[in-house]
């Protein structure tokens, strides 16, 4: 048994908020007091943890994380720059450090955040001629190209558009080096796939940067290989990270087949809900739009699924008890999406079936006639609070008024919706109080765009910004009755921090740096 004494700890937990002490025995917990004398009788036989009046809090849940590429990614030519030149000079430095024919893989780019916008495949064929170059966007919607990967993907003037992509082109039809959605595969299937033992050891060591920032659990939604990785890493007792790992919508036949459903596995592992997307993304515009794009008349985004596509695959993914998960940015795929899962419900009333816990990942921009829907319908709101203040200058600019309805987590609670919060990593950083301070002050580091916030009639209260990385992604998961608090019986996942949350200013909340965290009644990391 393990007892922790001097600390505020603030549980979640409406019978018993804040305590001071905690009786930890095996992997749960068993007991919380106020004072040192309410574990006396456990004193005698159990180790001792001082936290030295820090701050401890449930372990942080990331409900939308791509763990496989943000492993992989802690590799790879960081492409995240405020010019495309200083982009061009990193890849320019990989290829000369890589052996010739090598890929340079990189990810992170913007076009929206460089003056000169898109960069080409010329750009980088002048700074890496002898290797095949695939650079993915931030958003993970588009990539960059050189014309090595162009060749080895044998894409020319000739090469149609692939279903649900678009080979960007210039006003001759030369591919220009940009592909989105779909089309970015063209390439990516021609990249040397790493192997599960590989990814699986990216995996374990990732674990660590993880557990430094809070995050004791996680939302996976990379693919099959990902999860041969983890279940790998189980087998061996080294996954020390508890993670929810969905199915691609393509796998949703096979996982049928072999009778898996959501919630199977334990309390490492299990499987979450089956992954579809309906639109692409805001940054390259392919996010499916009821109104073209500010500027782009012609341009409506790309719907993925419609409503009856979707309410077919869900129809069959309830019928054997696997949940959805479905991707939408635009505010027309939000809407086809909704219109599905009122097909969806309907089917499970008609079997009588317990109602599964649907989810829609990101729901950036709703129309307002739709707003209530999620609530209605008792779907989960899964969102990356951290899309809002780097995505800001991109609504504004694409979306004009229709802002003002983006990312709208406050809209969601008081309409009674089920908030789970994420950060989309490698999208975004994984940091978890880098988006509670996104989701409390509605502003960049830097403090823009003002003090007020942008939209900020949709900034959210810590303590509600902190449920949706906790309780509500414990809910999300199927593990709210072992997760998301700090109370007997549970889990005793946590953290401590120098910093209160609960006490300190607003923007102090990108600064707090765990310096200890726990999974299962463990020390995963300590800095103390």
């Amino acid at each position: 048994m393990l007892i922790i004494t001097n600390a505020r700890i603030y549980t979640l937990d409406p019978i018993n908020p804040l305590c001071s002490t905690l009786l930890i025995d095996g992997e749960r917990i068993k007991a919380l007091g106020t004072d040192a004398s309410d574990l006396e009788p456990f004193r005698e036989n159990a180790d001792h943890f001082d936290a030295a009046g820090g701050t401890i809090i449930p372990g942080l849940i990331d409900a939308h994380i791509h763990l496989e590429h943000y492993a992989l990614g802690l590799k790879k030519v960081g492409c995240e720059t405020a010019t495309k030149t200083e982009c061009l000079r990193r890849v320019a430095e990989r290829s000369t450090s890589s052996p010739v024919g090598e890929w340079v893989l990189g990810h992170g780019w913007n076009q929206n955040s460089w003056e000169d916008g898109f960069g080409s495949a010329a750009d980088l064929d002048h700074f890496s001629p002898q290797h095949p170059v695939y650079l993915t966007a931030k958003s993970l919607h588009a990539a960059w190209v050189n014309s090595y990967a162009l060749h080895l993907a044998n894409i020319n003037s000739t090469t149609p558009d692939p279903p649900g992509g678009r080979i960007g082109r210039d006003t001759d039809g030369i591919p220009d080096g940009i592909l989105l959605e779909s089309a970015m595969d063209l390439v990516a299937d021609n990249i040397p796939a790493p192997s599960i033992e590989q990814v699986a050891e990216a995996i374990r060591l990732a674990q660590e940067s993880l557990w430094r920032i809070g995050l004791t659990g996680v939302h996976d939604f990379d693919r099959s290989r990902c999860f041969s990785a983890l279940q790998a890493l189980h087998k061996r007792r080294e996954l020390h990270i508890r993670v929810l790992k969905s199915i691609p919508l393509e796998e949703m036949p096979h996982a049928i087949a072999i009778g898996l459903r959501s919630g199977f596995g334990d309390d490492m592992l299990r499987i979450g809900s089956v992954k579809a997307f309906a639109d692409g993304a805001l940054g390259p515009r392919t996010a499916a739009m009821i109104q073209p794009f500010e500027g782009e008349p012609d341009n409506r985004g790309i719907l993925l699924l419609d409503k009856e596509q979707l309410a077919e695959q869900g129809r069959m993914a309830s019928e054997h008890g696997l949940s959805l998960a479905v991707h939408a940015i635009g505010d027309r795929a939000n809407h086809e999406v909704l219109d599905a899962f009122e097909q969806i419900r309907n089917y499970e009333n008609i079997l009588e079936t317990t109602p599964l816990r649907h989810r829609i990942e990101h729901v950036q921009l709703i129309h307002p006639e739709d707003a209530d829907r999620l609530a209605r319908l008792s779907i989960i709101a899964s969102m990356q609070p951290i899309h809002a203040t780097s995505d800001m200058l991109m609504a504004d600019r694409y979306w004009g008024e229709r802002a003002q309805y983006s990312y709208a987590w406050r809209t969601q609670l008081e309409m009674g919706a089920t908030l789970a919060f994420g950060s989309d990593a490698p999208v975004e950083s994984p940091n978890p109080f880098w988006g509670l301070h996104a989701a409390v002050t509605r502003q960049r580091p830097d403090g823009s765009p003002g003090t007020a916030g942008w939209f900020p009639e949709q900034k959210l209260a810590f303590h509600d910004a902190l449920q949706g990385f906790t309780l509500g992604a414990s809910f999300a998961a199927g593990m709210e009755k072992k997760t998301g608090k700090l109370a007997p019986g549970y889990l005793a996942d946590l953290i401590v921090c120098d910093i209160d949350p609960f006490r300190c200013e607003p923007h102090q909340l990108r600064e707090i740096t765990p310096r200890a965290t726990m999974v299962g009644g463990k020390w995963v990391y300590r800095n103390v």
